[in-house]
């Protein structure tokens, strides 16, 4: 017959030694993978439909201007993450969808909420378009705004210059101009 340990009041049970290293291990890989990341807002996002992230309702986005390795001074969310935009959307409307925000997850503006300029950036170029997945996406000189789920950490930008899902991705500056590389 099994016996069971007492158990004092107010005490959390005695975690056995193995459920405690396979929490760590666990723990572990969801930080080495970038799994565990909201990559457009912060941590206490919620995911969209469209596999985007946003804030709680009333909160504000804030995007900011920061120097990055490699491309120089660009547009990141507030926890430093490089925001693109999509050729294709050409500074009017979002067409990555389908499965494009997989890769690409767009700024989030949740109902009640606002984008605001962080240091660096032009708050009268900051606004919203429409998602077709629903909700509405943050726009800064009128470029929906993306993350690249490539970048597994801040002030990275993997993601200038790739072509995919039909279309050239690139940083873009707080001018509101796309880091588009000289031919």
């Amino acid at each position: 017959m099994r016996q069971s340990r007492p158990t004092d009041p107010g005490r959390h049970p005695v975690v056995p030694p193995r459920a405690g290293v396979a929490l760590v291990a666990a723990a572990i890989i969801l930080l080495a993978c970038g799994c565990g990341r909201s990559p457009s807002s912060s941590a206490a996002a919620g995911a969209t439909a469209a596999g985007g992230t946003q804030p709680p309702g009333g909160a504000t986005v804030t995007v900011m201007a920061r120097s990055l390795p490699d491309v120089g001074t660009v547009l990141v969310d507030s926890q430093g993450y490089a925001l693109y935009v999509f050729a294709p959307d050409d500074h009017r409307a979002i067409t990555c969808t389908g499965t494009c925000p997989g890769s690409w997850p767009p700024l989030m503006l949740p109902a009640g909420s606002r984008p605001a300029a962080g240091p660096g950036v032009k708050s009268m170029l900051l606004g919203s378009d429409p998602d077709p997945a629903g909700g509405r996406v943050v726009t800064y000189d009128g470029w929906p705004l993306y993350t690249y789920a490539g970048d597994v950490q801040p002030g990275q930008a993997a993601g200038q210059d790739i072509d995919l899902n039909d279309g050239e991705w690139y940083v873009i500056r707080p001018s509101g101009q796309p880091l588009i590389p000289a031919s």
